[in-house]
């Protein structure tokens, strides 16, 4: 077992190149907002501006997480439970619980 090591390969992930240029946009967004907040805070903007520019970068970030978790439950997690690797379930559990706190 390789305890979450990212070199491990039984936990590889293995997403089409479609599934990751995606990925990889929305996260450039995301990456484009948050420069854009720190420039805001920078340049002394309204405090609800900013704060509403934090709550859409966070709102992107979520969706992020939610498209990459669904993916990873309908791959990693379904080939893992068929090769008898039943802690996967647990790992789950640990990281759906780290998202929706």
């Amino acid at each position: 077992m390789c305890n979450g090591d990212l070199t491990c390969p039984a936990k590889h992930a293995h997403h089409s190149e479609e599934f990751k240029n995606s990925l990889k946009a929305r996260l450039s967004r995301v990456e484009g907002q948050i420069r854009g907040i720190n420039r805001m805070v920078q340049e002394d903007v309204y405090c609800d501006d900013i704060l509403n520019q934090i709550a859409a970068a966070q709102s992107a970030l979520r969706s992020v997480g939610k498209l990459l978790l669904e993916k990873h439950v309908e791959s990693c997690v379904v080939e893992q439970i068929q090769d008898g690797r039943l802690e996967v379930i647990q790992e789950l559990m640990i990281t759906v619980n780290k998202l929706i706190r």
